[in-house]
Parts: C-alpha cells; structure tokens; sequence
C-alpha cells in the first residue's frame, strides 16, 4: 500500500481543537485521524481508519485463534428481547429508542446479550452443539449525558463482543480463561500497559468478572493494587475488612451536646477535644459518623426511595462505588432545595455541616446530611430530618432505610448528629442505640488502606482506562429465555454462559494516551496506519525519488506513506511526520544522489544514515530493532 500526502484526504491543525480535555483527544484530531461528527460521535478519516481496522484486525485474529466464531447483529433492534430481560427498563435513559412506523419501540444496540441468545436457542437443540463460542465487531450506542474525552466517552463506538455457552460451571470456566488469556495476547500486541483488577458486572449481570484497564492518569477508573500481594480491584469492587463486632453494652450511655458552630468535621472535632466531650481530648474525623441522604429510583418504579448511608467522617461518599452496589438502581444526591420543614439546623447547599467533611463524591461540599446540587426533585420530603445533624438513632421511627459501611461494626461507638439543630451525640452505639439495615460499600477508597486478600498489605491507587471486559454471566439470559437443550440422557440442560467485551474505537485511544510526546503521536508498529513514513526534503529530484522507493517498499509488502507535497517546506514535512506518528520516518535528502538515506526512529529519537541497500534490508527487520 502506497499512499502520497499530496492526494491524501488529511489535514493537520497547528492548534488543539477547543473542546479536546485529554491528550489523545487533541493528537488524534490535530494528526488528522479524527474529526468531530456530533457530541459523542466521530468521523474516522483515512489514517484513522487504517489504525483502527489494524487494532480490529488484531482482536479478530486472536479471536479465531481461540475457536470463536465470527457473526453480526443488526444495530436496530426490537424492545420485546430486553422486555423480556429486564434491560429495557434497567438502562433507563442511557440507550438510545425509537418507534417505527407502525408504533413499535425499538433501540439502539448498547449489547447483544439477549439477541445471542435467542440465535443460539432457536439454532441449537442438543448437548452434541455445544460449547460454542461467537462474536462479532459491531458499532454500539450509548446516550451518554455527557460524552467528553474524544473516544473515551463517546455516544456510538466500535466494540468487540464475544458469548460463550458451554453446558456447565467447569466448561465456563474454560471458556473464560480461553478468552482471558486471549486478551492479554491482544493488549500485549497492542502495546498496552495494562491491568487485570477485578470488577462489578453492573447491568450485564453474572458473578466472576475482570476488567482490563489500559494506565492513564485521564482514566476514568480508579483501581488499587496491593504493595504485597498481586491483589488488584476497580475501586466499586474493593471490599472493606470489617473491624472485630465487640460488645455493644460496653460503653456509657448516648449522650446529648450543644455543638454550636460546627459546620465541618474539622470543626466538630475541634470543639469536642476542647470541651472533652464523653471525657476524652483525643477525638478524631474517624471518630464521627456521617450521614448522606441520597436518592435511589429502581427500574420501573415511579416514586425514588430516600436512603442514608453511614460512614466514618473521615471518608467521602463515593457515588460510584455506591450505584455499583446498588444497580441497577440509580443514585443521586438527594436535593434539599425541595424539602420542605427541614429543621433550622440547616445550611445552603454549598455548605458543609458538623457530621460531614469537606466534599462528597460529585464534587459539591457537603456533610453528614448535605445533598448536593443537581440531586432528585422527585425525592420524598422528610421533615423530621434536620439537615446538617442527622443521627441514625432516629431513622428507624421514620422508616428511612439505613445502610452503613462495613467500619461501623456492632459495638462500634461513633459522635454524631442529634437530630436537633446545633447538636451531635457521642457514644452513639451500633446495635444498641441504631440497628442499620445493612452494609454498603460506599466510602472512598484511600491509599494506604488496608488490602482486603492479605493482612500486611496496603493500596496503592492508579487510573485507568477500560479496555476490556470479561464476566461469568451464568444463566441470567438462559433462564429469560427459557433455552434448554436435550443433555446425554435426554433430559433438559439449560447452557451457562460468559461474555466478553473489548471497546475497540478506545482501545485506540488508550493506545494514544499512552504512546505520545510532546511533539505529536508514536505508533507501536503493530497499529501505525503505515510502517514507513517517507518524507522528499529538497525541491531536486527528491520527491520522485522518494516515491520511487515508496513504490519498492509497497511491493516488499510494507505500508507506505510518502510526503510528497511540493508547495510546503521541509521543516513543515517534519513536523507533520512527528505530529502523525509512525515510528519509522526515512528521510530523502541531499544525499541521495550518492545513495544514502536517513532513517529516524519516532520512538528513541535515533537516526542513522544508510545505503539503499541496507535500509531495505533493515525495514524488513522488526521494529524492536534498535537503529546504529
């Protein structure tokens, strides 16, 4: 393949486009790859396309490699498949609908679970099919309410999607570790770095799954490693070690205090060791108890419900963490503005209050109590609760669920609000003077908390972006659908299944953000939209020159890109070739009436001057090869 930038359809920008937030948003606009189409959607331009049906080649090939078959869905499909799932109420607002002609609901595919299954179900009867695997390449949509990042967070996106369906746990779990180790060839070629942490399987459903996540400090994800052992977790999957339960009638009675002025918990705590508060001169943020109020509305159901969740004054509210163990509810900030007699206690929204710290999880300050801005209108108004100086002793009498992290244990006694304006309780006792409903891991992951697999380990945190996805789906779809299939002695066995995504249109993104300087992009080999990058700098015999030898690489089976343009200068050629990337750029200059050629290397900066001979030679070598 031979391709001249005189005709080719390209455009580099000398500036970043105005709404590009990451650094491959910017390079792979300015580079010529990308154009913006609509909000969330993109326009791949000749070299973008190259680079990712070279990322698409690479899955499919490790794809087959491993026995999947490859199939396509239709991208409109009916709503009666995800009635019957459940999905089509779970996603809510996140797909995309639309009605025919003649009334009829239909979607925007976001997965294809439940059309996979009803092919395999009305395609294969007996346990002689099985197991089987398939997958396709398919466009997806997503209505993100707020696509930002370029491809990162997109509302239509190419996607890798792979189902297994085996006739039992042990053959699922083959299939699994198939496609895992499938996809760690395919990052591995892809030049990612990457992490394998373990991670929720949210609306998908099932019980085992696996992230992969590409490191980035622009990540969306959050994940921690242990220092010791290989224990890796998205943070909405990390588990909080619960303290030891202790004796619940071992401390003093709960006991009232005016704590006036106390609008944080830096302030609480300040107040508490002043006045000794239950004699002690040692109180700490980890001592207090806050309490969030949120808003939580299930799939199908009118009216949200309104939830406290508990947690040590010393953490945030992590909302995601908190949907993740939730969903497929979603969860907001529950909105004060609405409701109506809370007690005189209360601050502004923007305000923080005594039971609280500093922020929570969207960003807006808040405290024990504070929701945020942006929260649910639709929420119920409690007026018994007063705002800033919620305590749990009162929630059950109100019939407000309460649910707190795994650190507030039996026995565990905690300062925290009173329910009356300008006043918090210590020795508040869990199991003597609240009873929660429940656990919730909702609390912010810290670095330096303790590892959850090993007891002298502590986490570290990272970011990073999702790549991939693996899940053990189990039966969740078999059973909505009722597949069944004769087993070895005639009777029914009902197949188990796995799935396994990989973001394809991001995969070329992380590969972006992690291969880039400050000059432009830096292709690993094995996705450059060309191998060689030809650039004719003089205005002599240069440029035929250099097309000449883009002709003889072309037929030696290499991709080519030859600058041939005349009407622009040589220092213009270069910085073109460093902005678009390829890793090897061959330089035709004034040497080459004695035939000699430059050969520069993008990645290490390394040039060497060569025969033509010996560059043929030396461009038939991997790119590994370090230049002398």
């Amino acid at each position: 393949m031979l391709l001249r930038m005189s005709t080719l359809f390209l455009r580099t920008l000398r500036e970043d486009p105005a709404d590009a937030e990451v650094p491959s948003h910017r390079l792979l606009v300015r580079a010529g790859y990308l154009r913006r189409a609509a909000p969330g959607g993109y326009t791949w331009l000749p070299l973008g396309r190259l680079v990712l049906d070279r990322v698409t080649d690479v899955i499919r090939e490790e794809m087959l490699a491993i026995g999947d078959q490859e199939v396509l869905f239709p991208a409109l499909l009916p709503r009666e498949p995800y009635e019957t799932s459940g999905r089509w109420t779970e996603y809510g607002d996140d797909i995309f609908t639309l009605k025919d002609r003649r009334g009829a609901d239909h979607l925007l595919g976001p997965t294809h679970e439940e059309m996979v299954t009803l092919l395999v179900r009305d395609t294969f009867t007996s346990y002689r099919d099985f197991p089987v695997s398939l997958f396709q390449i398919q466009t997806k949509f997503r209505n993100e309410a707020r696509p930002r990042g370029g491809l990162l967070r997109g509302r239509e996106f190419l996607m890798k999607d792979a189902y297994s369906f085996d006739l039992d746990q042990a053959g699922l779990r083959a299939a699994y570790d198939r496609h895992r180790a499938a996809y760690q060839r395919i990052f591995d070629r892809l030049g990612l770095d990457y992490t394998i942490v373990s991670a929720v399987s949210g609306a998908m459903g099932g019980s085992a799954s696996e992230e992969f996540l590409a490191t980035s400090p622009v990540g969306e994800d959050t994940f921690v490693s242990c220092t010791v052992c290989d224990y890796a977790a998205n943070t909405e999957a990390v588990t909080t070690p619960p303290p030891p339960a202790r004796d619940i009638h071992a401390h003093p009675p709960a006991e009232t205090h005016d704590t006036p002025e106390t609008p944080t918990i830096e302030s609480l705590v300040e107040l508490a060791n002043a006045r000794r508060l239950a004699g002690r001169s040692d109180w700490t943020a980890a001592d207090t108890l806050k309490n969030v109020v949120v808003s939580v509305r299930r799939p199908g159901v009118a009216e949200p419900e309104l939830l406290v969740v508990g947690v040590p004054g010393d953490r945030e509210v992590d909302l995601r963490r908190l949907g993740a163990a939730l969903a497929p509810a979603t969860v907001t900030m529950y909105d004060w503005s609405g409701a109506a007699g809370v007690g005189t206690g209360s601050r502004d929204a923007g305000d923080g209050d005594a039971t609280g710290t500093d922020r929570d999880a969207d960003g807006d300050s808040s405290t024990g109590t504070d929701g945020s801005r942006g929260g649910d209108p639709g929420a119920p108004s409690v007026p018994e609760l007063v705002r800033g100086y919620i305590g749990p002793q009162v929630l059950a009498k109100l019939g407000i669920r309460y649910l707190v992290d795994p650190r507030v244990a039996p026995g565990t006694a905690w300062l925290t609000g009173a329910n009356e304006p300008g006043r918090h309780a210590t020795n508040v006792v869990c199991g003597r003077d609240f009873t929660p409903d429940g656990t919730v891991e909702a609390a912010e992951v810290r670095a330096g908390d303790p590892c959850p697999a090993c007891e002298p380990g502590v986490l570290t945190v990272q970011r990073g972006i999702e790549i991939g996805h693996i899940f053990q789906l189990g039966r969740r779809y078999t059973d909505a659908f009722r597949v069944d299939v004769a087993g070895p002695d005639g009777r029914a066995v009902r197949p188990i299944m796995g799935c396994y995504g990989i973001g394809v249109s991001r995969a070329v993104a992380a590969i972006a953000e992690q291969h880039h300087d400050e000059r432009g992009l830096v292709w690993p080999a094995a996705v450059a939209p060309c191998d060689v990058h030809l650039v004719a700098a003089g205005k002599g015999p240069q440029t035929e020159a250099a097309l000449k030898l883009g002709a003889d690489l072309a037929v030696r089976g290499l991709r080519v890109l030859v600058d041939d343009r005349t009407n622009v200068s040589a220092g213009v050629k270069f910085t073109d070739a460093e902005l678009i990337g390829i890793r090897r750029t061959v330089v035709v200059g004034r040497r080459w009436a004695d035939g000699y050629v430059e050969l520069r290397d993008r990645a290490t900066g390394e040039r060497a001057e060569l025969a033509v001979p010996e560059l043929l030679e030396r461009l038939a070598e991997p790119t590994r090869t370090r230049y002398r």
